[in-house]
C-alpha cells in the first residue's frame, strides 16, 4: 500500500474515552502551556534585556528556552485541540510535520543540554581557561552545531519513516506521531529494519551524551566538596542534581519508549511515558535551569518594573 497516496490520515490514540476525562486532559495541557510560555517568554526576554546576561550561559539558555517552546508547541496543541473536540484524527503530511518538528527540537535540546553542561564543567574545573574555551565564536560554534544535528537527524527519521510501505492500518498508539507506532504500519521489512537500525545509533549517540553529562557532574561535584564553605556546596548541589534528574527521566525514559520490547507495550504505559520524555521537561527547564539562577530573576523583575 502506498502511504503517500492512500493514506490521506492518521488516527491518534485518545487519552480517555469519557468526556470528563478529555475535558480535563485538555485543561490540564493548556495549563501546562500557558506556564511554559510564559516562563520561557520571560526568560528569551530578559536575556535579550539586560547585558549582564549576554554570557554564555545566558546565550544557551536563551537556545534552550527556544527549544522548550518548539516541543511545547508541536505536540500539546494538536492533542488539545482532539480532546477538545473529540477526535483522533491528524492529516498524513501534519503527521509528518509534527514528526519532523519534534525530533528537531528534542535533537538540538539534548544537544544543549549537553553544552551547558560542558560550560558549567570548564567554569568550575577549569576556570583559567573559560575564556579561551567558551568565547562567543566557540558558543555560537557549538549552538550551531547543535541546532544542525537536530536538524539532520529530524530529516534523516522523516524521511526514511515516510518513504516506508504502510499496509497495517492507520491508527497509532500514541497522542502524538511518533516513530515506532508508525513503523508498527510498516510492510517494508527492508525499510522497518533500516529505520530501527538509525534508531539505534540515535539512540547510542544519545546515550554518549548522558554519559558525559554523568561525568562531567561527577567531576563538578568533586571540585565543590573540595570548598571549605557549605553554602558553596548547597548552591552546588541545588543546581546540579536538579539537571541530572531531568537529564535522566529525559534519557530513561526516550529509551523505553524507542527501545523496549513489544511484548510490554501498552497504550496506557507508552501515553505516560510519552508526557513524560515530550512534555515534563520542556515544562520543567525554565525552572530547573533558569528561574533558579538569581541573576535572571533579578533581570525579569527589573524588565517587569
Amino acid at each position: 500500500m502506498s502511504n503517500s497516496s492512500s493514506m490521506p490520515q492518521f488516527l491518534l490514540l485518545a487519552v480517555a474515552d469519557r468526556r470528563e476525562l478529555q475535558l480535563l486532559h485538555f485543561w490540564l495541557f493548556l495549563a501546562i502551556s500557558l506556564a511554559a510560555l510564559l516562563a520561557n517568554g520571560l526568560i528569551l526576554s530578559a536575556v535579550a534585556w539586560d547585558h549582564h546576561l549576554h554570557t554564555p550561559m545566558g546565550f544557551f539558555l536563551l537556545n534552550l528556552s527556544l527549544t522548550d517552546l518548539g516541543c511545547i508547541c508541536t505536540t500539546v496543541p494538536k492533542a488539545m485541540h482532539n480532546s477538545l473536540w473529540d477526535t483522533t484524527t491528524i492529516s498524513y503530511m501534519g503527521c509528518a510535520a509534527q514528526l519532523f518538528f519534534f525530533y528537531f527540537f528534542m535533537s538540538a535540546e539534548f544537544s544543549l543540554l549537553t553544552i551547558m553542561c560542558y560550560d558549567r564543567y570548564v567554569a568550575i574545573c577549569k576556570p583559567l581557561h573559560y575564556g579561551t574555551l567558551l568565547g562567543s565564536r566557540a558558543c555560537a560554534h557549538m549552538a550551531a552545531a547543535a541546532w544542525a544535528t537536530g536538524f539532520l537527524n529530524a530529516l534523516l527519521h522523516t524521511a526514511n519513516t515516510f518513504s516506508l510501505s504502510l499496509c497495517q492500518g492507520n491508527a497509532l498508539g500514541q497522542f502524538f506521531c511518533e516513530i515506532p507506532h508508525i513503523l508498527k504500519l510498516s510492510c517494508s521489512h527492508s525499510g522497518y529494519l533500516r529505520e530501527t537500525g538509525l534508531l539505534w545509533f540515535t539512540v547510542s549517540l544519545g546515550f554518549g551524551c548522558f554519559i558525559f553529562i554523568v561525568f562531567s557532574c561527577v567531576q563538578i561535584f568533586r571540585a565543590v566538596l573540595r570548598i571549605p564553605f557549605q553554602q558553596g556546596w548547597h548552591k552546588a548541589f541545588s543546581t546540579y542534581l536538579p539537571h541530572l534528574t531531568v537529564v535522566s527521566l529525559f534519557a530513561s525514559t526516550t529509551i523505553i519508549a524507542y527501545l523496549k520490547p513489544p511484548s510490554i507495550s501498552s497504550p496506557s504505559l507508552d501515553l505516560v511515558v510519552s508526557v513524560l520524555y515530550s512534555v515534563v521537561p520542556p515544562a520543567l527547564n525554565p525552572l530547573i535551569y533558569s528561574l533558579r539562577n538569581q541573576e535572571l530573576k533579578n533581570a525579569i523583575r527589573k524588565m517587569m518594573t
